[in-house]
């Protein structure tokens, strides 16, 4: 495999191990990452208090679960972010396979809370939603496989992934969660087109989607009344998208002022799914407009790192959960101003969730270690700075 092309010289001999990290992690996407988080934490304290009240629970009892998980997913990205690429590849091949375990025994062991989905192992303090680890690993592990194929008598990485993403998607469409296997399709197709896809197979790829879009608008009375509420020209003012609709208009420019908003107190999934639609109620579009600019900020650093690479692995892995991360929040902010059909999905580091805030945690520490800036960054570096 070709050397791979980094920003930065080589460590520093007896430098320690929080310095060489400091030195060499991407700075702005960090900062970034915790300004979501703290964005979370103040929706959470807007739209989470009548949850709370309602189920005779403690004030401000999500927001102090959402500021417990979220410090558990700031210390797991910070981890993770230390990893070199070697020992991440490693560790998510392991926790593909066990996660991959996980999914497949949740028609034994899970539960669907009442939602009519089996998506949850119950742990009695919490919940654990193990498709949510899936995606990270799923990257990573798909990443190893495509770029062996790259190698000389390699095997067909590039066709095993393939089996793996439909086989995984067709798993989660069961439960029923065609968020999850959106994301988990999409980061696949992503890393195909950069591992040099012809385009017919991307078409064909499409053809596919739609195949199974169609036949599970057929088989599916869930996965159909979503798509025909979206389809109609008329939004129901009872429903959550229709409580969202008229959020957003509500709020303008500069919204109504904190605890000013009337949505956290009609929507149940106001502090999850919703978040967007109590920011845009309460603060207006402004902080809609700052919080959509930190995601584009995380996925375009890493892009732009990431497009520099010769390494194979590193390119399709880093550039698999810059996808899957960035997907998830458009997925999230479409459904909330009705570009896209209905589907729960939470908004990455911002919408309350233990399993999914972790699991955020996890999937960006990942990908702050792979544009980490390591030896041999410059050109001059590999072709040798006297030319």
């Amino acid at each position: 495999m070709t050397e791979m092309v980094y920003r930065a010289t080589g460590p520093t001999p007896g430098e320690a191990l929080l310095s060489r990290w400091w030195r060499t992690v991407d700075k702005v996407s960090l900062t970034a990452a915790l300004f979501l988080f703290l964005a979370g934490i103040l929706l959470g304290l807007a739209a989470s208090p009548p949850l709370a009240e309602r189920n005779d629970l403690p004030r401000f009892y999500y927001v102090w679960r959402q500021a417990q998980f979220g410090g558990l997913a700031l210390s797991a990205m910070l981890v993770v972010s230390f990893l070199t690429p070697d020992v991440l590849r490693r560790w998510a091949v392991v926790g593909f396979f066990c996660t991959f375990a996980a999914v497949l025994l949740l028609p034994v062991f899970g539960t669907d809370f009442g939602k009519g989905a089996v998506r949850w192992y119950s742990l009695g303090f919490t919940s654990l939603q193990p498709s949510e680890f899936l995606k990270p690993c799923f990257v990573v592990f798909t990443a190893w496989l495509m770029s062996a194929s790259f190698e000389r008598s390699g095997p067909p990485g590039i066709a095993i992934s393939f089996m793996v993403a439909v086989f995984l998607a067709l798993l989660l469409a069961l439960q029923p969660d065609f968020g999850q296997a959106a994301l988990i399709t999409g980061s696949w197709a992503m890393m195909y087109f950069v591992a040099g896809a012809p385009m017919i197979l991307i078409i064909l790829l499409a053809g596919l989607v739609f195949g199974a879009g169609s036949l599970a608008y057929q088989n599916s009375a869930h996965f159909r009344g979503r798509i025909d509420s979206y389809l109609s020209s008329e939004v129901d003012p009872t429903t959550q998208i229709g409580h969202a609709s008229s959020a957003i208009r509500e709020g303008g420019v500069f919204g109504v002022g904190a605890g000013g908003g009337e949505i956290k107190r009609t929507l149940p999934d106001a502090h999850t799914d919703f978040i967007i639609a109590v920011a845009a109620e309460e603060y207006g579009l402004v902080l809609c407009f700052v919080i959509i600019a930190l995601f584009l900020v995380i996925v375009l650093r890493a892009l732009a790192s990431l497009l520099r690479e010769r390494d194979a692995f590193v390119r399709l892995a880093g550039i698999g959960l810059a996808a899957g991360f960035g997907l998830q929040a458009l997925i999230n902010l479409g459904v909330t101003v009705r570009l896209l059909p209905a589907k729960g999905m939470t908004l990455p580091f911002v919408s309350y969730g233990g399993s999914s805030l972790l699991a955020i945690g996890i999937s960006l520490g990942m990908l702050l270690a792979l544009t980490r800036r390591r030896p041999q960054d410059e050109l001059e570096d590999v072709f040798g700075a006297d030319r």
